[in-house]
């Protein structure tokens, strides 16, 4: 059967819904990103007949996420224009996306959930909300944390996360030593970001944070999610401990061009 990739607009929104409200997990970004960022965003469906068979999504012309069958993800990628991108596709079709990108960077990553009553609530410390007046010290804490991933964050990086996410953590003598942050929607939400300074790790900091979150999403909505990368043996603990638990698996690579 001969796969057709339509863009998604208007006359296609219905079918759109239909399909990512069958697996929001799965579909988390295309979700978001046509709620909040439709001027930044284009999203590709991979039709069969009137069935979505997988989507593409491509933020700023450089983010890209790919869902759906062998068939769907081959589609959708021929029909991807970039040379270079930073992309989250199924594990499981690793070998498609590295048939036509070269990464720089490339980590497995884990999506993970807790559903509202299987939380875990582990807070040794209470967290404080985080202001606009912290951003040099959270992007300076990011920075060293995971310089392959947060390498560029800038102080006005954060100011500008700070209008659309809840940020919080913890203040050693002033000095922001951990933090998290998180984006609250009703129609679901994810922790972003959690970082802890090297000399204060193993002090239940991560935990009280992603804990205080995850408080703070079940407010709203009735699922957490998260990412993390495969070989983050410590992060994955600490989700683990607050009742995360795993969803699925995806490649990712980040400044690949391609071949």
């Amino acid at each position: 059967m001969t796969i057709q990739v339509v863009e998604l607009d208007e006359d296609t929104e219905n079918v759109f819904w239909h399909h990512v409200e069958k697996d929001p997990l799965e579909y988390y970004f295309f979700i978001m990103d046509w709620k909040y960022e439709k001027d930044h965003s284009r999203i590709l469906m991979a039709m069969e007949e009137e069935n979505v068979i997988g989507m593409m999504v491509i933020f700023k012309d450089s983010i890209v996420q790919v869902r759906g069958n062998r068939e769907a993800i081959e589609a959708l990628l021929d029909n991807l224009h970039l040379t270079e991108v930073e992309m989250m596709a199924p594990l499981e079709y690793e070998d498609i996306v590295l048939d036509r990108f070269k990464p720089g960077i490339k980590n497995e990553m884990l999506v993970m959930y807790v559903e509202r009553g299987e939380e875990n609530i582990l807070k040794p410390h209470e967290p404080r909300e985080l202001s606009p007046e912290d951003a040099e010290q959270i992007a300076k804490v990011m920075r060293e944390s995971n310089p392959d991933w947060w390498g560029q964050r800038t102080p006005e990086n954060i100011v500008e996360a700070m209008k659309k996410k809840h940020w919080l953590g913890f203040k050693v003598e002033e000095k922001i030593v951990s933090l998290g942050n998180a984006f609250l929607d009703d129609h679901g939400s994810v922790i972003g970001v959690v970082a802890t300074d090297e000399e204060h790790r193993n002090k239940g900091y991560a935990t009280s944070i992603v804990s205080g979150l995850v408080e703070d999403i079940f407010q709203k909505h009735d699922r957490a999610l998260i990412h993390v990368l495969k070989d983050n043996h410590s992060a994955i603990h600490t989700y683990r401990k607050v009742g995360f638990k795993l969803y699925r698996e995806y490649t990712l690579i980040k400044n690949a061009v391609r071949k």
